[in-house]
C-alpha cells in the first residue's frame, strides 16, 4: 500500500486509536494506584463505556495522591526534641499534645466574635485557611479587620481554594493586599503541573494567631457559617479554639500549604517549633491531616480503627454520608453485635445528588440496626464522632469518600473528659432536633427516581 493510501486510511480512525492508546494507559495507571476497588471500578467503567467522556474526565479529576507533595512535605513535619517529649509526641496517625485548653464553637455568632476578636487581639501573625470565603458583609468585615492588621504590621496570610472561593479575589479583597497581607491560591483549577488534580481540593478550615492559638471546625467564613447576629437560616455547625502544645501541628500543615501554594513565587518553608502548654491546661488533642499530600489515609484509618474498638455506642454527625465498604460493613457488624451505633444527617442538605447516592448505605445501615436521624431545621453542616464517651472528633471532613480519600482535611481527636463533653452536648442538642428516619423513608423509589438513585449510587466513588 502507497504511504499516501496508508496516512489516508488512518486518519480517519486516528482519533479513536489515540484515545484507545490512552485508555490502556489510563488503565494500567488506574491498576497500579492504591485505589479503593469500587473507585477502580467507576472509572474503568466511564474510561471503557464512555471514553471520549472517561478519558478527558479522568486527566481532568482523576487523580488522588501526588506523589511528590507528599515527598516535599515529609521534611517540613515538626521535629520534637527532648524536652518537648513531656508535652508532643507522635501518634500512628499525626500529632499528639498534652496541656492545651479549648474553648468549642457550637453557635455561629460566638465562631463569628471569637474570630474577629482573636483577629484584633493578634500582635504577631495571622494565618487563616479556608475553602470558602464569601463575599458577603461577614467575609467583607473578615477582610476588613486582617487589612487593618497587616496595616499595623502583622504578618496576614490568606489562603483560599481556587475552586472553593472561585471568584472571590474582587476589590474589597486588594485593600489586602494593599496593606502588605499575602493571598495565595491553594491549586489552580486548571493544575498543568499536577494532572488529574483538578478534584483534589484544600477542604481545611484553620485560623491560627501568633502560631499559638488556632480555630479550626466546619465552618468557611461567610454568612451561612457565622455573622453577629442569630439568623434562621444560617447552617447548623461545629468548631473549637485550640490553645497549646497541639496548635504546633496546626502551624506545620498550614505552612506546608501555603509553600505549596506560593511555590512559584520561590518561597521556602521552614520547620515550625513546638508550642509550649498553657497555664492550667489539661486537654490531650490528637491533630491529623489528610489527604493527597500523606502516603496513606491517616485520617479514615483512625476513624476506621476508633469505630473497630468501639464497645458502647457510636454516634457520627455529618451533612454527607457516602462511606466506602469496609466503613459500612463496619458500622453494620458493630449494630448487629449490640453496640448502639447512631448516624445523624441533614434531612435534606445543599448537595442533592449526595442525598440521593447516601439513601442505599442509609437503608442498609438501618436494616442491620442502625439508628438513623434527620435533623428537621436548617442545613447541618458540622462534623463530629463520639465513641464510648471516650474519645470525640470534629474538624473539616465529612464521612464520604472526597473527604476520606481526596481532599485535604484537617481534624482533632479529644481524650478529655470535659472536651468529649462538650462534643456529647452538642450532639445531644443536635440530636434533640432530629427525627427518627423510618424504613419507609428510606425504601427505594420506584421508575424515574429509582433510577437516579441507583446511578448516583453508582457514581458515588467518584463524587
Amino acid at each position: 500500500m502507497a504511504p499516501n493510501l496508508l496516512i489516508e486510511s488512518i486518519l480517519p480512525h486516528l482519533g479513536a486509536i489515540l484515545g484507545l492508546g490512552l485508555g490502556v494507559i489510563l488503565i494500567a495507571r488506574l491498576m497500579r494506584e492504591k485505589r479503593r476497588p469500587s473507585n477502580t471500578f467507576a472509572w474503568l467503567l466511564v474510561i471503557i463505556l464512555a471514553p471520549y467522556i472517561g478519558v478527558p474526565l479522568f486527566l481532568l479529576i482523576g487523580g488522588r495522591k501526588i506523589k511528590k507533595l507528599t515527598n516535599d512535605k515529609r521534611s517540613l513535619r515538626l521535629h520534637t526534641e527532648d524536652h518537648t517529649q513531656d508535652y508532643i509526641e507522635d501518634s500512628p496517625f499525626g500529632l499528639l499534645g498534652h496541656g492545651n485548653k479549648t474553648r468549642f464553637l457550637p453557635d455561629a455568632s460566638d465562631a463569628y466574635d471569637v474570630l474577629i476578636e482573636s483577629i484584633q487581639n493578634a500582635k504577631e501573625s495571622i494565618d487563616i485557611t479556608t475553602f470558602i470565603l464569601s463575599h458577603d458583609a461577614v467575609g467583607r468585615r473578615v477582610v476588613k479587620e486582617l487589612s487593618r492588621k497587616a496595616k499595623e504590621g502583622v504578618r496576614v496570610r490568606l489562603l483560599l481554594d481556587a475552586i472553593g472561593s472561585f471568584g472571590k479575589k474582587t476589590f474589597y479583597m486588594l485593600e489586602l493586599e494593599k496593606a502588605g497581607g499575602k493571598i495565595e491560591r491553594f491549586m489552580p483549577v486548571f493544575p498543568i503541573a499536577f494532572p488529574g488534580a483538578t478534584n483534589l481540593r484544600n477542604h481545611r478550615k484553620i485560623a491560627i494567631f501568633d502560631k499559638g492559638t488556632a480555630i479550626i471546625g466546619g465552618r468557611n467564613i461567610g454568612r451561612e457559617y457565622m455573622g453577629p447576629n442569630p439568623s434562621k437560616s444560617r447552617w447548623t455547625d461545629f468548631g473549637v479554639q485550640i490553645a497549646g502544645p497541639a496548635v504546633s501541628a496546626l502551624n506545620t500543615i498550614f505552612e506546608e500549604d501555603w509553600a505549596f501554594a506560593s511555590r512559584k513565587r520561590g518561597y521556602k518553608a521552614v520547620t515550625q517549633t513546638a508550642v509550649k502548654p498553657v497555664e492550667g491546661g489539661r486537654s490531650t488533642i490528637e491533630i491529623m491531616s489528610s489527604g493527597p499530600d500523606t502516603p496513606d489515609d491517616p485520617l479514615y484509618e483512625k476513624v476506621l480503627a476508633s469505630i473497630q474498638d468501639a464497645e458502647r455506642s457510636i454516634t457520627i454527625v455529618t451533612p454527607y454520608f457516602i462511606p466506602d465498604e469496609v466503613l459500612q460493613r463496619s458500622l453494620s457488624v458493630k449494630a448487629r453485635t449490640g453496640r448502639d451505633v447512631t448516624i445523624i444527617v441533614p434531612q435534606r442538605s445543599n448537595h442533592r445528588i449526595t442525598d440521593l447516592a447516601r439513601r442505599h448505605f442509609l437503608e442498609e445501615l438501618q436494616a442491620a440496626g442502625v439508628k438513623v436521624l434527620a435533623y428537621q431545621r436548617e442545613m447541618m453542616h458540622g462534623k463530629a464522632m463520639l465513641i464510648d464517651q471516650k474519645l470525640a472528633m470534629t474538624g473539616s471532613a465529612n464521612m464520604d469518600l472526597r473527604s476520606l480519600f481526596v481532599n485535604f482535611e484537617v481534624a482533632a481527636f479529644f481524650y478529655s473528659k470535659p472536651d468529649i463533653q462538650e462534643v456529647s452536648k452538642w450532639i445531644s442538642d443536635v440530636s434533640s432536633r432530629c427525627a427518627e428516619l423510618q424504613p419507609r423513608d428510606l425504601k427505594r423509589q420506584r421508575y424515574l427516581k429509582g433510577l437516579v438513585e441507583d446511578l448516583s449510587r453508582l457514581i458515588a466513588p467518584l463524587l
